[in-house]
């Protein structure tokens, strides 16, 4: 008969073990809760109140939720599950269970607080001169929105809703001044159609401004947007990467194409890191005279192909010629196409994906963002920045060296 270890799952402890011996100073848990406690957190402090019973630590909170994008974990009410069953967020919640409700309303209400954090760990990371700034890919990507398609309207069915609502209050009103009562399943109604009538206007607004055709009623700020294989309700969230693949800045907007977007890129990524990165590489989407104007005159090398320039690269052909009325149509371009002839602009240009497109890889096939859980333009920010605080995270847990 073989010998086995002496095996009992009912036996207690005489001393409670240590997490933190458990998982060994090398688990990315401890490494996580090692640099937020360096960080600064006074935004989240200045929200807390001494009335009422105390309240969770907010290091604790952003310890969690930051582990938890590491791990692939979006959802509130799995973190509270795995706080009871794992041991690397048993450790960073200090054996304390914070519900799903609390994890929920700390992400909703620190949207900047939660945005400094993301500009703390780049700080970080240049202290241990990981985030240097040499080329600097941008690239974007269409994220679904937490938004039913078939739950949109055009103009014309929101003002044949409002036109619905506005009747049905103006017959409920009569009817309770007949009445001199007010039933209160018909009054909860009425508040309701009153609160919808408010939500109206803003959509019919939001679809003017976008001009697209359609709003969702469950997101009224997403948008309709183009990708491969069809179109998307959802948002735009972009990212800037260094050669280091640390993401050097990002951001969410509702753009329907990248055109406008190097500019506003080349300032976010001086602005997080406090100078300007010496090139800047992006696909053919960002291509736009004006705004690669604007990028040059901040002492920055653009390399963004137009569409051709991008075909004629990507299939080791030259590019098509320009006639003369295409010259004065286009004006600029044809010296923008001569100069991606030269083989060492091909050659520093060629690196783009190899930075870029593995961090989208991470982000939406291993992290699982590729659909948001929240609402509104504010709140998916928020997201965003969590997700990419959390993949610097891991990118400094493996380079720390």
């Amino acid at each position: 008969m073989g010998r086995y270890i002496t095996y009992n799952p009912d036996q207690d402890q005489l001393l409670p073990a240590s997490l933190r011996e458990e998982l060994g100073e090398g688990h990315l848990a401890v490494f996580v809760h090692r640099l937020v406690e360096r960080l600064n957190l006074r935004h989240f402090e200045r929200t807390s109140s001494e009335a009422g019973r105390p309240s969770y630590p907010p290091q604790l909170l952003l310890k969690v939720w930051l582990y938890a994008y590491t791990q692939g974990i979006t959802s509130s009410r799995r973190i509270e599950q795995r706080i009871q069953e794992d041991l690397g967020f048993r450790y960073l919640a200090g054996q304390l269970k914070p519900d799903h409700w609390t994890l929920n309303e700390f992400r909703k209400r620190h949207p900047k607080a939660l945005n400094d954090v993301f500009t703390q760990v780049l700080e970080a990371a240049r202290s241990l001169g990981l985030a240097q700034l040499g080329r600097v890919a941008i690239d974007s990507t269409r994220v679904q929105a937490n938004a039913s398609p078939d739950r949109s309207q055009s103009r014309d069915q929101l003002r044949r809703e409002r036109a619905r609502l506005r009747q049905r209050i103006r017959r409920w009103q009569k009817q309770c001044d007949q009445d001199d009562t007010e039933g209160g399943g018909t009054q909860l109604a009425a508040e309701q159609w009153r609160q919808r009538l408010g939500e109206i206007p803003q959509q019919l607004e939001e679809l003017r401004k976008s001009a697209q055709k359609r709003s969702s009623s469950t997101d009224p700020e997403s948008r309709y947007l183009r990708r491969r294989g069809g179109f998307v309700l959802g948002y735009t969230a972009e990212v800037a990467v260094n050669e280091q693949h640390l993401i050097v800045a990002q951001r969410v907007h509702r753009a329907a194409n990248d055109a406008g977007a190097l500019a506003p890129m080349a300032e976010l990524i001086e602005q997080e890191c406090g100078s300007p990165p010496e090139a800047v590489l992006a696909d053919s989407g960002y291509y736009s005279m004006p705004q690669i104007t604007m990028v040059s005159q901040r002492g920055i090398d653009v390399l963004v192909p137009d569409v051709w320039s991008a075909a004629a690269m990507a299939h080791g052909g030259q590019v098509k010629e320009m006639n003369r009325r295409e010259r004065r149509r286009f004006p600029g371009l044809y010296e923008w196409r001569e100069r991606f002839r030269d083989p060492a602009v091909r050659a520093a240009y060629a690196p783009r994906k190899h930075i870029v497109e593995p961090v989208f890889g991470v982000l939406k096939q291993q992290r699982g963002m590729r659909q948001f859980r929240t609402r509104g333009l504010d709140r998916v920010s928020t997201e965003w920045a969590l997700a990419t605080t959390a993949f610097n995270l891991t990118r400094l847990f493996r380079l720390r060296g």
